[in-house]
């Protein structure tokens, strides 16, 4: 059970550990190993934690009422100061865990970290006989790191709510009818599993015996249930809502769609945008110098002045080391992105990294296939024109057995037609030709089945067909035998998708496919598409992908949308791929760089939305942040700040900022 939770909380940790990489922040270190530490629930130290703040924070008013004198008696001064001896009590119950770990890190050679300026800044306060003020710095410190790592357990909600759709068990049916718990991962490819009403589906497979609805909402953000019977494929992590459902498993369980949801989850701060690496950058390079300047400020101006005015310049030092440390830009800019990332996930939008989410912010130009992306891509067959001496029923005949073996879905539609059943005793050679169709040895006489490419390649004789759909062009022995129209429906969303993302400034659309001029054209024109380049074989694609990229004059991205396995190389070659997640194939899922699971288009507009919005919390966030520690700081040179005011520099602002890039997940439709 412990490596199930564990396993939760790896995403969820995964971006604060690009945060601890970047500045060894303390308190970037301190979320990271608080959220890997067991879940992160570590009631009894919060309890302990919030004991020694209230106990710190009664020497703290202590040391006030004993200095404002209210008791109206005479206090001894110097070391026995009971101001001072109220202050260290205080002091020590509320910051001796920040001193420890900058003593801590500095042994291990991170000496530029919030822990070492907190401990140098209040060091210099109570030396300079500031003593309630050191004590302030350290509990108002303390506090607002409270209300940060509150404010980060929140951004991680919806993070954490997609680790539980890991199922912890299946129902295994056993060969002599009874039932077994197991773990999903001792499931095997074929095996029957049993899921319950109120269970989760723990494999993908298909249903062999029961009718239910199922919830998918874990899955796609779709609250709609989806009703399923004997054929219907079934997700892991979708929820059974109704009857009993037998499930044959098609997937092992690192296979499985809740698998690959984990693992994209996980990985997704690996691949980190261009503003994280900057900002990882610059904070290597900014605490250091501000330190430095620190420390001239403190030395320079009382040596040039003859010594004199050494504690107040030594107290505009230490505003500096206050306000110096760069967490809120740290900790902000990668929780911003992860906060976009989660809030798609919820809406069944699966972000791979945060460069993808930021690329995406930036499309300028869409490329879309299709079959299955634009339309259904679920073929029937509308009619069949016989040619030559061949009847119709002699042409689907003669189709249906040489497409047996084919996956196109223009080959499933024509032996679904075939109201009889293949023989796959009279197919005694097959040759599948990529982009054309089929050619296969049916019954001793050769058969071609294929679009129009294939019978002109073969120099076969034939009448082109003029309307709309697939057409299936059939040949005997080099004959004409017939024509086989399959029509495929358009999506109902695909023209208010296009229609949306035109609204939010993307200058082109396109669409590749391998149909017809006249099919490819009439479906872009139905959907407002600019571009429709047709007749398109699957190397094609890439090399058109390429010209369109060249052409652009503007620096926006270019995002192709497809799910099939000849559209994954055009998905990996495009600055954003984005592969229909539910019914896509797997090339195609794992070469794309988003992945929307209810195959909508649609979704790519709240897609298009999330990013923009992301990309506003993270500017936002980078300029208030920066702009209020440049005040801050130049504020505290010219002698016009204090230490308190410091403080909110550095943990008010970062708290500001955790704050407004929490939005990031619930980011709205629209740019």
């Amino acid at each position: 059970m412990k490596n199930t939770v564990n396993k939760k909380f790896a995403a969820k940790a995964a971006v604060f550990s690009a945060a601890k990489e970047a500045c060894g922040c303390g308190h970037c270190a301190h979320v990271h190993d608080a959220v890997s530490a067991d879940g992160g629930e570590q009631n009894g130290g919060k309890t302990f934690f919030r004991a020694r703040m209230a106990a710190g924070s009664v020497f703290f008013a202590l040391a006030l009422a004993l200095e404002a004198n209210i008791f109206g008696i005479n206090l001894p001064g110097g070391l026995f100061s009971p101001v001072l001896i109220a202050c260290l009590a205080g002091y020590i119950l509320i910051g001796a865990d920040v001193v420890l770990r900058s003593a801590r890190n500095i042994s291990r050679g991170q000496v530029f970290d919030e822990n070492f300026l907190m401990t140098i800044a209040t060091f210099g306060a109570f030396a300079i006989g500031e003593y309630p003020e050191a004590v302030a710095v350290m509990l108002f410190y303390q506090v607002g790191e409270a209300f940060q790592d509150s404010a980060v357990r929140r951004s991680r909600s919806s993070i954490a709510a997609l680790m539980d759709i890991r199922p912890d068990y299946a129902n295994l049916k056993e060969e002599d009818g009874g039932i077994r718990v197991v773990s999903p991962n001792d499931v095997a490819v074929g095996s029957l599993i049993i899921v319950k009403p109120g269970e989760k589906t723990p494999l993908d497979g298909v249903v062999v015996e029961g009718e239910s609805s199922i919830d998918t909402s874990a899955l796609t953000g779709e609250s709609a249930p989806r009703d399923v019977a004997p054929g219907s494929e079934v997700l892991s992590g979708t929820i059974n809502k109704g009857g009993l459902l037998s499930i044959r498993v098609t997937k092992s369980a690192g296979e499985s769609t809740v698998a690959k949801i984990l693992n994209m989850v996980q990985n997704a701060a690996q691949k980190k945008s261009r503003v994280e690496r900057f900002i990882t950058r610059f904070a290597r390079y900014y605490t250091p110098v501000v330190v430095t300047c620190a420390l001239l400020l403190a030395l320079i101006p009382p040596l040039v002045s003859g010594g004199t005015d050494f504690d107040r310049w030594l107290y505009r030092a230490l505003v500096f080391l206050v306000v110096s440390c760069p967490c809120a830009l740290v900790i902000s800019v990668p929780l911003s992105f992860f906060g976009g990332i989660g809030g798609a996930s919820r809406r069944g939008i699966l972000i791979k990294g945060s460069s993808y989410l930021e690329a995406l912010s930036d499309i300028d130009t869409i490329v879309f296939d299709k079959t299955g992306t634009l339309t259904k891509g679920i073929f029937k067959v509308a009619g069949i024109d016989a040619l030559g001496a061949f009847s119709a029923d002699e042409a689907l005949f003669y189709a249906a057995h040489a497409e047996h073996f084919s996956n196109h879905p223009a080959a499933s539609a024509v032996r679904a037609a075939f109201p009889g059943a293949v023989d796959p005793s009279v197919i005694e050679a097959l040759e599948e030709i990529p982009g054309r169709g089929v050619r296969a040895r049916v019954n001793g006489k050769t058969v071609l089945a294929g679009n129009r490419k294939l019978l002109e390649g073969e120099g076969v004789v034939f009448t082109l067909y003029e309307g709309t759909g697939i057409c299936v062009y059939v040949a005997v022995d080099n004959e004409a035998a017939g024509r086989i129209i399959i029509q495929d429906e358009v999506k109902p969303d695909s023209a208010g998708a296009v229609t949306a993302l035109k609204r939010l400034g993307i200058r082109r659309a396109a669409m590749f496919t391998g149909d017809t001029t006249r099919e490819g054209e009439a479906v872009a024109e139905r959907l407002g598409i600019d571009m429709a380049f047709t007749e398109l074989l699957p190397d094609e694609k890439v090399t058109r992908l390429e010209n369109i990229a060249a052409e652009r004059k503007t620096g926006g991205s270019l995002v192709f949308v497809g799910d099939g396995i000849n559209d994954a190389p055009v998905l990996a070659r495009s600055d954003v791929g984005i592969a229909m997640g539910a019914y896509g194939t797997d090339a195609a899922i794992e070469a794309a760089d988003i992945v929307l699971m209810t195959d909508e288009p649609a979704k790519i507009c709240d897609a298009v939305g999330i990013a923009r919005r992301t990309r506003r919390i993270v500017k936002q966030n980078i300029v208030f942040a920066l702009g209020v520690k440049a005040l801050i700081l130049a504020a505290g040179a010219a002698g016009l700040a204090s230490i308190w005011l410091a403080v909110f520099g550095d943990v008010g602002v970062c708290f500001i900022a955790i704050l407004n890039a929490m939005r990031a997940g619930g980011a709205q439709k629209g740019g």
